[in-house]
């Protein structure tokens, strides 16, 4: 990027925050091989794996495009540079609680140290075995118990950690499709407007879609 020597047009700029809506979305599907006694962290291992790599991607093509020369210096060239660094420090954020949650569950089944006993687990549940049968039918029962036996827990203590990573992973996939989303959407308006009159300047309804969205969670969260 150092060595450019023209300024990005419009469709380049449109294409960088697709192929970054792209690389975000993808997220989200991504897959990682969970060992069966590791299985409850089924749901969030995929997204773990592969949030890292899109961070330092996007990272290095941001440092890229504002160490350019010429730099992005166009209306349309600043609009796309607060929209790429939104969605990083988004993405960014999403992830620091994503990894806090995971560090939450194997805190809770006694990651790094050796799973608990079953029957110990077994032990501390006995009073909620009635309750905890009700809530599943008979072969929704036993896959949890087959679960629960592989990964050293009891079939309740099973059934919560893989709610909190049911959980993490919702959160993460929202995070990423909303990114993923303003991305694309400000890709479609840097395409759209002729770049003299793509305005950051004028009021926040011009401000990249990301941005807007991120004031918003700052005004909600006060």
């Amino acid at each position: 990027m150092t060595d450019d020597r023209a300024l990005l047009s419009r469709n380049e700029l449109a294409g960088l925050l697709t192929e970054a809506a792209q690389s975000v979305s993808g997220i989200v599907t991504a897959e990682y091989p969970t060992a069966a006694s590791r299985s409850y962290l089924h749901p969030v291992l995929g997204p773990l794996s592969a949030g890292p790599r899109v961070v330092g991607e996007l990272n290095d093509r941001l440092e890229g495009l504002v160490a350019a020369v010429p730099r992005p210096a166009t209306p349309a060239g600043l609009f796309t540079l607060a929209s790429y660094a939104a969605a990083l420090g988004w993405l960014t954020e999403s992830f620091t609680e994503l990894t806090a949650s995971v560090d939450q569950i194997c805190t809770r089944v006694g990651i790094p140290s050796e799973p608990r006993d079953p029957a110990f687990a077994a032990s501390g549940d006995a009073g909620r075995d009635g309750e905890f049968d009700l809530a599943f039918n008979a072969l929704e029962l036993a896959a949890i118990r087959t679960a629960a036996e592989a990964a050293g827990l009891s079939p309740n203590d099973y059934v919560e950690v893989l709610s909190q990573s049911l959980l993490a992973a919702s959160r993460i996939t929202d995070a990423c499709m909303e990114i993923s989303s303003g991305l694309l959407e400000d890709a479609a308006y840097v395409l759209d407007e002729a770049s003299d009159h793509v305005r950051t300047d004028d009021g926040p309804n011009n401000l990249p879609t990301l941005v807007r969205s991120l004031l918003a969670r700052m005004e909600t969260a006060r």
